[in-house]
């Protein structure tokens, strides 16, 4: 049976892992040519009409009743408005690796949040795990903001948003521990929950920026189709998944690794130049990931 469990966890982990680190750096191709909010509202509408199409062929019902609608809606509007939103606007200013480093942290709000709201126990080994995996995020981070190579304030604004999108992908992270998530179809409410929060994302971004705007290169057209359909599709039911089988806290450790990876690709596609602090650090996030980790199994 904890054979069954590891294996049901291992491979939905790697898999989220591999692809959200891919994403970083396609999201920072997309900066600039069209407005942010444009982008994210074409990634979820994409993502949203693949899941619900999936569910049909699949014969899941996308009929979730009123009270399975909003909480689509509240998890929509967390997930696929306020924290991707967040995400593109902060990489206006902060390199892709710098804010997967800040969003590394996520282990943190998912934890506290699921102690306080639902009592999910937080063990000492977990918490020594945090503390040696967060130090070595920190080192990144520090390693990062030295090679910045814009003012220190759009560092901090940059910071800002991230840390924003920090906590509305918590809220979301979070929202899969209630009861009303474990008993509706998770497909179907991911497909509701793209397709209201692309709707969301474009009444506001054509009362911000104006009416849709796109960028014919086939560049940003295979860059919207892998970030809504392997970065959104295949990735969101894995990860809640791994939410509700490991518990919110454990399930953002994927965003420890992903941005050792995503320095990894960096290094291999813009030249990342690694630093003996970036080097600990990843070290650090790694076994620090494995202790926390290895207690939880225990």
């Amino acid at each position: 049976m904890a054979e069954g469990r590891t294996g049901g966890v291992a491979i939905p982990f790697i898999l989220v892992t591999l692809i959200w680190s891919s994403t970083w750096i396609v999201i920072r191709d997309q900066i600039g040519s069209v407005p942010a909010s444009w982008s994210v509202c074409y990634r979820f509408l994409m993502a949203g009409v693949a899941m619900a199409a999936f569910a049909r062929w699949r014969g899941i019902p996308l009929n979730i009743g009123r009270s399975g609608l909003l909480y689509a809606a509240l998890l929509g509007v967390a997930q696929f408005v306020l924290n991707f939103n967040f995400v593109y606007r902060a990489e206006h200013y902060l390199t892709s690796g710098l804010v997967a480093v800040v969003y590394a942290m996520l282990l943190i709000p998912n934890s506290i949040l699921a102690f306080l709201i639902f009592c999910q126990p937080v063990s000492r080994a977990f918490i020594g795990g945090s503390v040696v995996a967060v130090t070595g995020i920190l080192l990144m981070l520090l390693h990062e903001y030295h090679g910045a190579t814009v003012r220190p304030d759009m560092v901090l604004l940059g910071a800002a948003f991230s840390c924003a999108g920090l906590m509305s992908a918590s809220t979301a992270n979070v929202m899969q521990g209630m009861e009303i998530a474990r008993r509706l179809p998770m497909v179907a409410v991911l497909a509701w929950a793209m397709l209201i929060g692309a709707g969301v994302d474009a009444l506001y971004a054509w009362a911000t920026v104006g009416p849709p705007a796109f960028d014919p290169r086939s560049g940003y057209i295979l860059g919207v189709g892998w970030l809504g359909l392997a970065g959104s599709v295949v990735t969101f039911p894995l990860y809640f998944t791994l939410i509700q089988r490991m518990g919110a806290g454990r399930a953002a450790y994927t965003s420890v690794l992903i941005p050792v990876i995503a320095m990894l690709i960096s290094t291999l596609v813009e030249g990342y130049r690694w630093s003996a602090l970036s080097i600990i650090g990843a070290l650090l996030a790694v076994a620090g990931m494995a202790i926390a980790l290895r207690s939880k199994a225990r």
